[in-house]
């Protein structure tokens, strides 16, 4: 099987990763675009090189779908290590484990330390538990990948303490750009649902009080649905099995064709089987069809399970974003949650790349009351926020331009080149907390930047990449971009290096005492 570029570039710097001595590395990719035929590739290539590899999940839909993708996708088998089954003994050198069954000590004590060198975490964000902490101790010269969708910050930090690095990252904007998903339109229904008197539990809000709080609004959401979700094939997260039976009966006397599934339906498979051959048009479950189950043809979610986990949020809302022929988008329908406390996950947190952006887009959607695409919403609310960013820190930058220093401080390199990434960062890793290194300080330094006002490590090393790519595509210098700031030149970071030098030069010739008389500093633009 061939894979998509992204894929490819996936597997290569997963190996890279492990080729360097990084032990515990990640790979985050969108729900849809192929995770697990990547850790297949990747399940195939340690087999070629004589390691024995382990891939765990919490769910046997999980381990089944692993173990069908390396088959067909590597023509490898796999064996089972589950209740009774057991990889012991087995000629097969890829097993697909159970973390519920691997976790005991007596099932550990079988295995000798170093009898897998590779274990992959498919749903990495459920790796820092201490079930798999104790298979990961336990193994723990074994080289291991962790698998997951959209982690926010808040995994990260969690999931920094158990893996070394991020190796590739391929983001929904992106897989939606390049057409491997389909585009998302959101649309927020001007209905507040109170949310006030739900507590958290376990670090998310507690279902049988979002039930409670959901309840009374239920008739008025299916009337709502009626405008928007009529020709379309819907799926409803709800918190509980019986709120989600309830919400089916009301659907259908408001004229849809709905049908509900959960963990003791005995007729699961036919249900699912009908409402992907078109039988039902919505189906409405308690949160068990977040992670291993497909319907391309979804092609709108509703989320009545608020939740605070980004990637939570995620896996429900992935189960619309896949291809399929005549779909144009994904409908996402949103209401106005009313909480003081606690901040819950909206379709602006799927692509925003901080809170800031987060919000505003959270704002334009609501203003708007008509769906709206995504990535337009989200790229007028980062103009937005950069334009308040950038008139909140005029002040700062103006004395900062001011400074008799001979290196540039990082926040005007950062602003001046409009880098969200650099002025937002949060450090996720354990050695991206670290301070600063003297081998850092010493090429920041020689690169132009002031170093002692840079956090931690982790910073240093992002602006550094920066640097390195500015550079290779012939970009201005953070000197230039300091010197020509002073003289009120503006967004000199998109000068290239022979544009700045140019008016650099034309300034040294008059003195440095202004600019030529034919340029207006506040607007010009460089040919």
């Amino acid at each position: 099987m061939k894979l998509r570029p992204y894929q490819e570039s996936a597997r290569n710097a997963v190996l890279s990763a492990w080729e360097n001595g990084i032990q515990k590395t990640l790979l985050v990719l969108p729900t849809g675009c192929g995770k697990t035929i990547v850790f297949a590739k990747i399940s195939e290539d340690c087999v070629r090189r004589k390691k024995r590899v382990l891939i765990l999940a919490h769910r046997g839909e999980l381990l089944e779908q692993a173990a069908d993708k390396i088959l067909s996708a590597c023509g490898l088998g796999c064996a089972v290590e589950k209740a009774e089954q057991s990889c012991l003994g087995s000629w097969y050198r890829i097993t697909v484990g159970s973390v519920q069954t691997l976790m005991r000590e007596s099932r550990l004590a079988k295995f000798a330390k170093n009898y897998f060198d590779v274990i992959i975490i498919d749903e990495a964000h459920h790796a820092v538990s201490d079930s798999y902490q104790r298979i990961l101790n336990y193994f723990r010269n074994a080289e291991v990948l962790g698998v997951t969708a959209t982690p926010d910050r808040g995994d990260m930090q969690n999931l920094g303490k158990v893996f070394d690095s991020l190796a590739y990252e391929y983001t929904l904007p992106q897989a939606i750009h390049e057409k491997y998903l389909c585009p998302i339109q959101a649309v927020t229904i001007p209905l507040k649902i109170d949310f006030t008197g739900v507590s958290v539990q376990a670090g998310d809000f507690k279902a049988s009080e979002i039930d409670s709080a959901l309840d009374p609004y239920l008739e008025q959401i299916a009337a709502e649905m009626q405008h928007y979700c009529q020709d379309r094939k819907t799926v409803v997260f709800l918190p509980l099995i019986k709120t989600s039976q309830k919400f089916r009966d009301i659907l259908n006397q408001h004229g849809f064709r709905a049908a509900e599934v959960n963990g003791e339906s005995e007729n699961r498979a036919e249900i699912l089987s009908d409402f992907d051959a078109g039988k039902y048009n919505v189906l409405c479950n308690s949160m068990l069809l977040t992670e291993g189950w497909d319907c391309p043809s979804v092609d709108c979610v509703i989320v009545l399970r608020p939740t605070k986990v980004r990637s939570l949020y995620s896996q429900m809302v992935g189960r619309g974003t896949r291809l399929s022929p005549g779909k144009e988008n994904l409908l996402l329908l949103d209401f106005l949650w009313h909480t003081e406390r606690h901040e819950l996950c909206r379709p602006a947190c799927l692509i925003a790349e901080n809170k800031e952006v987060a919000d505003k887009m959270t704002e334009k959607l609501a203003e708007s009351g008509c769906p709206m695409n995504l990535e337009d919403v989200e790229k007028d609310a980062c103009e937005d926020v950069v334009k308040q960013r950038e008139d909140s820190l005029a002040k700062t930058l103006s004395e900062m331009k001011g400074r008799k220093r001979k290196l540039v401080d990082p926040l005007q390199f950062e602003m001046s080149i409009q880098s969200e990434d650099l002025s937002g960062y949060v450090p996720a890793f354990g050695w991206e907390a670290a301070p600063v290194t003297e081998k850092q300080k010493q090429a920041l330094e020689k690169a132009g930047i002031f170093p002692d006002e840079i956090e931690c490590a982790g910073k240093a090393s992002l602006i550094l990449k920066r640097l390195e790519s500015r550079r290779s595509a012939g970009l201005a210098t953070p000197k230039q971009i300091r010197c020509l700031e002073r003289y009120d030149f503006q967004h000199v970071g998109n000068w290239t290096f022979e544009q700045a030098s140019a008016m650099i030069t034309r300034i040294a010739a008059l003195g440095w005492k202004g600019v030529p008389a034919d340029i207006n500093p506040e607007t010009y633009l460089p040919e």
